[in-house]
């Protein structure tokens, strides 16, 4: 039985989420709009469109959003030569293949910002695909992603898991049916983590690796 481990990305194997938050705070500002960190930080895993409503409004001014959009992605690029892994992103990855899991990732970056995170993983050699933002109709918290994920690793929900560190992440990977471990890498409360579906929670990819044998993974292992 194939098993697929699916990752996202930003905040869970490279440390970009507060990047993120300065850019976009960044972007906002340029516009002219006070949106506070916290509010960015709590938003940050969503697609563009779906964050720039969360902070905005549904009554905001949308012929705006792309030229916000535009602007985080300009501002994000500045930092792409010193993207830097979370501690154990790569060794995580290997070991999992080793073990025999299929691992994809499932990210909304974009071609340019995907590159630049998979130097930072450097991990290519155990990635078996990508579930991309053009891949998919609604990102997360929809389970698109997750589902386009495990097509490409040819698995089933039922014996894959998603690792992921935002609360869009592990309800995405409820709605596909697949169990859902979060990392405190990215900033989200474990509580938060939790209430949104988790099914355990870790410090980080290190963590991870670290307890893998006692891990929902190796249950998903025996199982078969």
């Amino acid at each position: 039985m194939t098993r697929a481990a699916v990752f996202d990305v930003d905040g869970t194997l490279v440390d970009t989420n507060h990047l993120h938050v300065v850019c976009w705070w960044e972007a906002f500002r340029q516009a002219g709009h006070r949106v506070a960190t916290h509010a960015v930080h709590r938003a940050v895993g969503l697609p563009s469109e779906d964050l720039i409503a969360r902070l905005l409004g549904e009554d905001r001014d949308r012929d705006e959003d792309s030229e916000l959009s535009a602007a985080h992605t300009a501002l994000y690029a500045t930092y792409f030569e010193r993207l830097a892994p979370i501690k154990g992103a790569g060794d995580l990855l290997r070991a999992l293949d080793d073990r025999g899991w299929r691992v994809v990732l499932a990210t909304s970056a974009g071609s340019a910002e995907l590159g630049a995170l998979r130097r930072a993983i450097d991990a290519d050699d155990v990635i078996a695909g990508v579930a991309g933002a053009d891949d998919v109709e609604s990102g997360k918290p929809a389970p698109d992603p997750v589902h386009r994920a495990l097509d490409l690793a040819g698995a089933d929900p039922g014996s894959s898991v998603f690792v992921g560190d935002t609360v869009w992440d592990m309800k995405a990977g409820a709605a596909a049916g697949v169990l859902s471990v979060g990392v405190l890498a990215g900033g989200i409360p474990r509580r938060d983590l939790e209430a949104a579906g988790a099914t355990a929670v870790y410090d980080g990819p290190a963590a991870l690796l670290s307890c893998l044998d006692e891990s929902p993974l190796a249950r998903l292992e025996r199982r078969g």
